[in-house]
Protein backbone atom coordinates (compact mmCIF):
# COMPACT_ATOMS: atom_id res chain seq x y z
CA UNK A 1 0.00 0.00 0.00
CA UNK A 2 1.27 3.13 -1.40
CA UNK A 3 0.73 6.26 0.74
CA UNK A 4 1.48 10.42 1.32
CA UNK A 5 1.09 12.67 3.72
CA UNK A 6 -0.75 15.39 3.56
CA UNK A 7 1.21 18.26 5.45
CA UNK A 8 0.16 21.66 6.39
CA UNK A 9 2.08 24.93 6.56
CA UNK A 10 0.18 25.71 9.80
CA UNK A 11 -3.12 24.84 11.83
CA UNK A 12 -6.15 25.39 10.20
CA UNK A 13 -4.85 25.74 6.86
CA UNK A 14 -7.64 23.09 5.57
CA UNK A 15 -5.79 19.88 5.74
CA UNK A 16 -8.62 17.76 6.65
CA UNK A 17 -11.09 19.06 3.70
CA UNK A 18 -7.74 18.60 1.16
CA UNK A 19 -7.73 15.08 2.61
CA UNK A 20 -11.12 14.01 1.90
CA UNK A 21 -10.78 15.70 -1.91
CA UNK A 22 -7.52 13.89 -2.46
CA UNK A 23 -9.70 10.30 -1.22
CA UNK A 24 -12.39 11.05 -3.52
CA UNK A 25 -10.58 12.08 -6.27
CA UNK A 26 -8.91 8.93 -5.54
CA UNK A 27 -11.86 6.70 -5.28
CA UNK A 28 -13.06 8.21 -8.69
CA UNK A 29 -10.19 7.21 -10.36
CA UNK A 30 -10.71 3.60 -9.76
CA UNK A 31 -8.26 3.31 -6.41
CA UNK A 32 -9.19 2.04 -3.13
CA UNK A 33 -7.85 4.80 -0.79
CA UNK A 34 -6.65 4.68 3.13
CA UNK A 35 -7.16 7.42 5.06
CA UNK A 36 -4.88 7.98 8.03
CA UNK A 37 -4.15 10.72 10.77
CA UNK A 38 -1.05 11.82 12.17
CA UNK A 39 -1.32 12.33 16.13
CA UNK A 40 -3.83 11.55 18.12
CA UNK A 41 -6.89 12.72 16.75
CA UNK A 42 -10.88 11.13 17.31
CA UNK A 43 -12.76 14.30 15.13
CA UNK A 44 -10.64 14.47 11.67
CA UNK A 45 -10.67 10.75 11.25
CA UNK A 46 -14.12 10.35 11.54
CA UNK A 47 -15.14 12.67 8.47
CA UNK A 48 -12.38 10.62 6.31
CA UNK A 49 -14.40 7.24 7.43
CA UNK A 50 -17.59 9.30 6.32
CA UNK A 51 -16.38 10.03 2.83
CA UNK A 52 -14.51 6.63 2.55
CA UNK A 53 -16.40 4.08 4.45
CA UNK A 54 -13.97 2.41 6.59
CA UNK A 55 -11.71 3.20 9.56
CA UNK A 56 -9.13 5.85 9.19
CA UNK A 57 -5.25 4.57 10.76
CA UNK A 58 -4.30 6.67 13.80
CA UNK A 59 -0.07 6.88 13.22
CA UNK A 60 1.42 8.53 16.26
CA UNK A 61 4.93 6.86 17.14
CA UNK A 62 5.05 8.57 20.61
CA UNK A 63 2.02 6.70 21.49
CA UNK A 64 2.41 3.47 20.06
CA UNK A 65 6.48 3.63 19.37
CA UNK A 66 7.91 3.45 15.60
CA UNK A 67 7.25 -0.11 15.07
CA UNK A 68 3.75 0.51 16.03
CA UNK A 69 3.02 3.07 14.02
CA UNK A 70 4.01 0.95 11.13
CA UNK A 71 1.78 -1.65 12.27
CA UNK A 72 -0.72 0.65 12.35
CA UNK A 73 -0.06 1.85 8.67
CA UNK A 74 -0.18 -1.38 7.73
CA UNK A 75 -3.18 -2.52 9.32
CA UNK A 76 -4.85 -0.15 6.67
CA UNK A 77 -6.94 -2.04 3.66
CA UNK A 78 -6.85 -0.04 0.55
CA UNK A 79 -4.46 0.33 -2.10
CA UNK A 80 -3.13 4.20 -1.81
CA UNK A 81 -2.64 5.42 1.94
CA UNK A 82 -3.79 9.46 2.55
CA UNK A 83 -2.40 10.37 5.76
CA UNK A 84 -3.84 13.64 7.04
CA UNK A 85 -0.80 15.99 9.10
CA UNK A 86 -1.17 17.75 12.42
CA UNK A 87 -0.70 21.48 13.19
CA UNK A 88 1.95 22.57 10.34
CA UNK A 89 4.53 20.18 9.16
CA UNK A 90 7.66 20.56 11.88
CA UNK A 91 5.33 21.42 14.53
CA UNK A 92 5.00 19.74 18.01
CA UNK A 93 7.40 16.63 19.61
CA UNK A 94 5.04 14.47 18.14
CA UNK A 95 4.62 16.14 14.43
CA UNK A 96 3.75 15.32 11.50
CA UNK A 97 7.32 15.58 10.34
CA UNK A 98 7.95 12.77 12.14
CA UNK A 99 5.38 10.54 10.99
CA UNK A 100 6.10 10.94 7.65
CA UNK A 101 10.48 10.32 8.80
CA UNK A 102 8.89 6.98 10.59
CA UNK A 103 6.47 5.46 7.61
CA UNK A 104 8.95 6.89 5.19
CA UNK A 105 6.36 8.45 3.11
CA UNK A 106 7.04 11.50 1.11
CA UNK A 107 4.90 15.21 2.07
CA UNK A 108 2.42 16.91 0.38
CA UNK A 109 2.53 20.51 1.65
CA UNK A 110 -1.22 21.90 1.88
CA UNK A 111 -0.40 25.61 0.94
CA UNK A 112 -2.73 28.21 2.01
CA UNK A 113 -2.91 30.16 -2.04
CA UNK A 114 -6.30 32.13 -1.42
CA UNK A 115 -4.04 35.42 -1.83
CA UNK A 116 -0.61 34.15 -3.27
CA UNK A 117 0.58 32.47 -6.39
CA UNK A 118 4.57 32.86 -6.86
CA UNK A 119 4.59 33.26 -3.11
CA UNK A 120 3.16 29.33 -2.79
CA UNK A 121 6.09 28.58 -4.29
CA UNK A 122 8.08 30.24 -2.65
CA UNK A 123 6.81 28.95 0.79
CA UNK A 124 6.77 25.37 -0.47
CA UNK A 125 10.59 25.94 -1.23
CA UNK A 126 11.16 26.73 2.13
CA UNK A 127 9.39 23.66 4.15
CA UNK A 128 11.72 21.53 1.58
CA UNK A 129 14.73 23.21 1.81
CA UNK A 130 14.18 23.92 5.90
CA UNK A 131 14.11 19.58 5.95
CA UNK A 132 17.67 19.38 5.06
CA UNK A 133 19.41 22.49 6.77
CA UNK A 134 17.78 20.95 10.01
CA UNK A 135 19.37 17.40 9.09
CA UNK A 136 15.46 15.98 8.63
CA UNK A 137 14.63 12.82 6.11
CA UNK A 138 11.71 14.59 5.12
CA UNK A 139 11.21 14.81 1.31
CA UNK A 140 8.40 17.61 0.26
CA UNK A 141 7.94 16.56 -3.06
CA UNK A 142 4.58 18.80 -3.92
CA UNK A 143 2.22 20.87 -3.15
CA UNK A 144 -1.80 21.32 -3.23
CA UNK A 145 -2.82 24.72 -3.54
CA UNK A 146 -5.45 25.14 -0.92
CA UNK A 147 -8.74 27.50 -1.82
CA UNK A 148 -7.00 28.42 -5.20
CA UNK A 149 -9.60 29.40 -8.00
CA UNK A 150 -8.57 28.12 -11.55
CA UNK A 151 -7.06 29.79 -14.80
CA UNK A 152 -4.65 32.31 -14.07
CA UNK A 153 -4.52 31.80 -10.33
CA UNK A 154 -3.55 27.89 -10.25
CA UNK A 155 -1.39 28.40 -13.71
CA UNK A 156 0.35 31.47 -11.42
CA UNK A 157 1.08 28.47 -8.86
CA UNK A 158 2.08 25.84 -10.97
CA UNK A 159 4.23 28.20 -12.96
CA UNK A 160 6.18 29.09 -10.44
CA UNK A 161 6.91 25.59 -8.69
CA UNK A 162 10.45 24.90 -8.92
CA UNK A 163 12.29 21.74 -10.15
CA UNK A 164 11.64 18.60 -7.52
CA UNK A 165 7.90 20.03 -6.40
CA UNK A 166 5.13 18.93 -8.38
CA UNK A 167 1.76 20.42 -8.94
CA UNK A 168 -0.61 18.21 -7.20
CA UNK A 169 -3.91 20.23 -8.23
CA UNK A 170 -5.82 22.29 -5.79
CA UNK A 171 -8.72 22.31 -3.35
CA UNK A 172 -11.37 25.76 -5.16
CA UNK A 173 -13.16 27.55 -2.63
CA UNK A 174 -16.07 26.27 -2.45
CA UNK A 175 -19.12 27.30 0.47
CA UNK A 176 -19.89 23.26 0.36
CA UNK A 177 -16.71 22.33 1.48
CA UNK A 178 -16.79 24.36 5.51
CA UNK A 179 -16.92 22.63 8.17
CA UNK A 180 -18.77 24.15 11.11
CA UNK A 181 -16.77 23.85 14.89
CA UNK A 182 -17.24 23.78 18.37
CA UNK A 183 -14.99 23.30 21.40
CA UNK A 184 -12.48 20.16 20.97
CA UNK A 185 -12.68 21.20 17.25
CA UNK A 186 -14.45 20.26 14.23
CA UNK A 187 -18.00 18.74 14.02
CA UNK A 188 -18.23 14.95 13.80
CA UNK A 189 -18.42 13.52 10.02
CA UNK A 190 -21.61 12.24 10.85
CA UNK A 191 -22.78 15.08 12.23
CA UNK A 192 -21.44 17.61 9.28
CA UNK A 193 -20.64 15.77 6.76
CA UNK A 194 -19.44 17.93 3.48
CA UNK A 195 -21.25 19.30 0.66
CA UNK A 196 -20.95 15.87 -1.42
CA UNK A 197 -21.15 18.07 -4.63
CA UNK A 198 -18.59 20.14 -3.74
CA UNK A 199 -16.64 17.51 -2.67
CA UNK A 200 -16.67 16.09 -6.16
CA UNK A 201 -16.21 19.76 -7.76
CA UNK A 202 -13.17 19.33 -5.59
CA UNK A 203 -11.88 15.75 -6.04
CA UNK A 204 -11.65 16.77 -10.06
CA UNK A 205 -9.39 19.48 -9.66
CA UNK A 206 -6.86 16.90 -7.94
CA UNK A 207 -3.92 15.23 -10.19
CA UNK A 208 -4.63 11.81 -9.13
CA UNK A 209 -1.79 10.63 -11.57
CA UNK A 210 1.31 13.30 -10.39
CA UNK A 211 0.12 11.28 -6.41
CA UNK A 212 0.95 8.32 -7.50
CA UNK A 213 3.97 8.99 -8.93
CA UNK A 214 5.49 10.72 -5.54
CA UNK A 215 3.52 8.20 -3.57
CA UNK A 216 5.95 5.41 -1.54
CA UNK A 217 5.61 2.75 0.27
CA UNK A 218 6.64 2.25 3.70
CA UNK A 219 8.66 -0.61 5.44
CA UNK A 220 6.76 -3.57 7.11
CA UNK A 221 7.75 -4.02 10.79
CA UNK A 222 7.73 -7.43 12.58
CA UNK A 223 4.08 -8.70 13.44
CA UNK A 224 3.04 -7.62 17.37
CA UNK A 225 2.73 -10.28 20.20
CA UNK A 226 -1.22 -11.06 20.89
CA UNK A 227 -1.88 -12.54 23.42
CA UNK A 228 -4.50 -15.38 23.44
CA UNK A 229 -8.12 -14.90 23.63
CA UNK A 230 -10.49 -15.31 26.67
CA UNK A 231 -14.05 -15.94 27.29
CA UNK A 232 -14.68 -12.96 27.71
CA UNK A 233 -17.09 -9.90 26.78
CA UNK A 234 -16.48 -6.33 26.79
CA UNK A 235 -19.16 -4.07 26.44
CA UNK A 236 -18.49 -0.74 24.63
CA UNK A 237 -20.52 2.16 25.04
CA UNK A 238 -20.66 3.61 21.30
CA UNK A 239 -23.11 6.31 20.80
CA UNK A 240 -22.82 10.23 19.87
CA UNK A 241 -21.52 10.42 23.99
CA UNK A 242 -18.51 8.17 23.41
CA UNK A 243 -17.33 8.70 20.10
CA UNK A 244 -13.35 8.93 20.87
CA UNK A 245 -12.27 5.26 19.96
CA UNK A 246 -8.90 4.40 18.14
CA UNK A 247 -9.58 1.96 15.62
CA UNK A 248 -6.10 -0.08 17.22
CA UNK A 249 -8.02 -0.07 20.51
CA UNK A 250 -11.10 -1.66 19.34
CA UNK A 251 -8.92 -4.02 17.36
CA UNK A 252 -7.08 -4.98 20.20
CA UNK A 253 -10.35 -5.71 22.13
CA UNK A 254 -11.66 -7.98 19.36
CA UNK A 255 -8.20 -10.01 19.00
CA UNK A 256 -9.05 -10.89 22.77
CA UNK A 257 -12.45 -11.14 23.73
CA UNK A 258 -15.48 -10.55 22.32
CA UNK A 259 -16.83 -7.27 22.05
CA UNK A 260 -20.37 -6.11 22.49
CA UNK A 261 -21.31 -2.45 21.87
CA UNK A 262 -24.18 -0.52 23.60
CA UNK A 263 -25.69 3.01 23.34
CA UNK A 264 -26.20 4.36 26.75
CA UNK A 265 -27.38 7.36 25.49
CA UNK A 266 -30.47 5.43 23.47
CA UNK A 267 -31.27 3.78 26.91
CA UNK A 268 -29.53 0.54 26.01
CA UNK A 269 -29.20 -1.71 29.19
CA UNK A 270 -25.81 -2.71 30.07
CA UNK A 271 -25.00 -6.20 27.97
CA UNK A 272 -24.29 -9.43 29.72
CA UNK A 273 -20.54 -8.48 29.74
CA UNK A 274 -17.12 -8.85 32.10
CA UNK A 275 -16.28 -5.56 31.83
CA UNK A 276 -17.20 -2.33 30.45
CA UNK A 277 -15.21 0.38 28.52
CA UNK A 278 -16.40 4.07 27.90
CA UNK A 279 -14.37 6.23 25.49
CA UNK A 280 -14.32 9.65 25.47
CA UNK A 281 -16.83 11.87 23.24
CA UNK A 282 -19.15 14.78 24.44
CA UNK A 283 -21.31 13.50 27.19
CA UNK A 284 -21.75 16.83 28.35
CA UNK A 285 -23.94 17.34 25.48
CA UNK A 286 -26.02 14.26 25.90
CA UNK A 287 -26.44 14.24 29.97
CA UNK A 288 -29.38 14.89 30.14
CA UNK A 289 -30.31 11.72 28.09
CA UNK A 290 -27.84 9.68 30.16
CA UNK A 291 -29.12 10.95 33.42
CA UNK A 292 -32.62 9.64 32.21
CA UNK A 293 -31.27 6.23 31.06
CA UNK A 294 -30.65 2.96 32.68
CA UNK A 295 -27.38 2.18 31.71
CA UNK A 296 -25.19 3.99 33.84
CA UNK A 297 -27.47 3.08 37.22
CA UNK A 298 -26.56 -0.52 35.83
CA UNK A 299 -23.33 0.31 35.52
CA UNK A 300 -22.96 1.24 39.28
CA UNK A 301 -24.73 -1.18 40.25
CA UNK A 302 -22.38 -3.95 38.60
CA UNK A 303 -19.45 -1.74 39.49
CA UNK A 304 -20.48 -2.10 43.34
CA UNK A 305 -20.30 -5.79 43.06
CA UNK A 306 -16.26 -5.77 41.84
CA UNK A 307 -17.38 -5.24 37.27
CA UNK A 308 -14.28 -3.74 35.85
CA UNK A 309 -14.77 -1.10 34.42
CA UNK A 310 -12.80 1.61 32.49
CA UNK A 311 -13.71 5.06 31.40
CA UNK A 312 -11.35 7.79 29.28
CA UNK A 313 -11.80 11.60 29.44
CA UNK A 314 -15.89 11.46 28.46
CA UNK A 315 -16.66 7.51 30.25
CA UNK A 316 -14.43 9.15 33.30
CA UNK A 317 -17.44 12.15 33.46
CA UNK A 318 -20.22 9.87 33.06
CA UNK A 319 -18.68 7.42 35.89
CA UNK A 320 -18.46 10.70 38.15
CA UNK A 321 -21.60 12.06 40.90
CA UNK A 322 -22.23 15.22 38.35
CA UNK A 323 -21.64 16.78 35.51
CA UNK A 324 -22.62 20.27 34.69
CA UNK A 325 -22.75 20.98 31.23
CA UNK A 326 -22.03 24.66 29.44
CA UNK A 327 -25.11 26.37 31.01
CA UNK A 328 -24.82 25.34 33.94
CA UNK A 329 -27.42 22.91 34.13
CA UNK A 330 -26.00 19.98 36.57
CA UNK A 331 -27.05 16.27 35.67
CA UNK A 332 -26.21 13.18 37.98
CA UNK A 333 -24.18 10.62 36.10
CA UNK A 334 -23.02 7.28 37.74
CA UNK A 335 -21.87 7.97 41.02
CA UNK A 336 -19.07 5.44 41.08
CA UNK A 337 -16.26 8.04 41.16
CA UNK A 338 -16.35 10.46 43.95
CA UNK A 339 -16.18 13.83 41.60
CA UNK A 340 -17.94 16.49 40.68
CA UNK A 341 -17.15 17.42 36.67
CA UNK A 342 -18.10 21.07 35.38
CA UNK A 343 -17.46 22.09 32.10
CA UNK A 344 -15.24 25.45 30.89
CA UNK A 345 -15.27 27.77 28.81
CA UNK A 346 -11.49 27.36 27.53
CA UNK A 347 -9.95 23.84 27.42
CA UNK A 348 -7.97 22.77 30.54
CA UNK A 349 -5.68 20.21 28.80
CA UNK A 350 -3.99 19.03 25.75
CA UNK A 351 -0.97 16.61 25.78
CA UNK A 352 0.23 13.90 24.98
CA UNK A 353 0.78 12.31 28.48
CA UNK A 354 2.69 9.22 29.84
CA UNK A 355 1.22 7.81 33.13
CA UNK A 356 3.29 5.65 35.98
CA UNK A 357 0.79 3.43 37.81
CA UNK A 358 1.85 3.39 41.98
CA UNK A 359 -1.16 0.35 42.46
CA UNK A 360 -2.81 -2.18 40.54
CA UNK A 361 -5.64 -0.90 38.28
CA UNK A 362 -7.63 -2.51 35.90
CA UNK A 363 -5.23 -1.12 32.95
CA UNK A 364 -1.69 -1.34 34.44
CA UNK A 365 0.03 -3.01 37.01
CA UNK A 366 1.72 -1.43 39.26
CA UNK A 367 4.94 0.31 38.32
CA UNK A 368 3.83 0.12 34.72
CA UNK A 369 3.94 3.41 32.33
CA UNK A 370 1.15 3.73 30.51
CA UNK A 371 1.09 6.10 27.43
CA UNK A 372 -1.68 8.79 25.61
CA UNK A 373 -3.38 11.68 25.30
CA UNK A 374 -5.80 13.92 26.89
CA UNK A 375 -7.62 17.15 25.50
CA UNK A 376 -10.61 18.24 27.76
CA UNK A 377 -13.34 21.50 28.39
CA UNK A 378 -13.87 20.09 31.90
CA UNK A 379 -12.56 19.70 35.01
CA UNK A 380 -13.02 17.45 38.15
CA UNK A 381 -13.58 18.45 41.41
CA UNK A 382 -12.72 15.02 43.29
CA UNK A 383 -12.90 14.27 46.83
CA UNK A 384 -10.18 14.74 49.32
CA UNK A 385 -10.19 10.88 50.35
CA UNK A 386 -10.31 9.72 46.42
CA UNK A 387 -7.60 7.32 45.40
CA UNK A 388 -6.01 8.54 42.78
CA UNK A 389 -3.65 5.79 40.93
CA UNK A 390 -0.97 7.21 38.51
CA UNK A 391 1.81 9.79 39.16
CA UNK A 392 1.75 12.09 35.57
CA UNK A 393 4.80 12.22 34.13
CA UNK A 394 3.57 14.27 31.07
CA UNK A 395 0.57 16.09 30.79
CA UNK A 396 -1.75 17.01 33.16
CA UNK A 397 -3.93 14.31 34.49
CA UNK A 398 -7.37 14.74 37.11
CA UNK A 399 -5.32 16.75 40.21
CA UNK A 400 -1.91 17.74 41.37
CA UNK A 401 -0.05 15.93 38.89
CA UNK A 402 -2.14 12.79 39.40
CA UNK A 403 -4.74 10.97 37.55
CA UNK A 404 -7.00 7.51 37.49
CA UNK A 405 -9.59 8.05 39.86
CA UNK A 406 -10.27 4.59 41.23
CA UNK A 407 -13.28 3.06 43.19
CA UNK A 408 -14.23 -0.39 43.42
CA UNK A 409 -12.45 -2.15 39.97
CA UNK A 410 -13.31 0.77 38.43
CA UNK A 411 -11.01 3.41 36.66
CA UNK A 412 -11.53 6.65 35.11
CA UNK A 413 -8.68 9.03 33.34
CA UNK A 414 -8.51 12.04 31.41
CA UNK A 415 -6.07 10.05 29.54
CA UNK A 416 -7.01 8.35 26.25
CA UNK A 417 -4.36 5.95 26.57
CA UNK A 418 -3.29 3.69 23.14
CA UNK A 419 -3.29 -0.02 22.69
CA UNK A 420 0.15 -0.14 22.30
CA UNK A 421 1.16 0.99 25.88
CA UNK A 422 -0.43 -2.43 27.49
CA UNK A 423 -3.42 -1.17 28.66
CA UNK A 424 -6.19 -3.21 26.38
CA UNK A 425 -4.40 -6.37 27.17
CA UNK A 426 -4.24 -5.53 30.95
CA UNK A 427 -8.13 -4.82 30.86
CA UNK A 428 -8.59 -7.57 28.99
CA UNK A 429 -6.49 -9.62 32.00
CA UNK A 430 -8.51 -8.37 34.65
CA UNK A 431 -11.78 -9.58 33.89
Amino acid sequence: MRGVVLAGTTSGVGKTVATLAVCRALAAAGHDPQPAKAGPDFIDPSHHAAVCDRPSRSLDPWLAGEDGCLRNYWRGTGDVCVVEGMMGLYDGTNSTAYVAETLGLPVVLVVDAKAGMESVAAQALGFREYAAEAGRDIDVVGVLAQRAHGGRHADGVREALPDGLAYLGRVPPLDGLEIPDRHLGLLMGEEAPLDDESLATAAETVRVDRLLEVAAEPPRPDPAPVGPPREATVAVADDAAFCFRYPATLERLCDRATVEPFSPVAGDPLPDCDGVYLPGGYPELHAAELAAGGALDDIAARAADGLPVFGECGGLMALSETLTDADGETHSMAGILPANVEMCDRYQALDHVELVADRATPVADAGATVRGHEFHYSRADVAADATLAFDVRRGDGIADGRDGLAEYRTLGTYAHVHAGSGAVDSFVESL
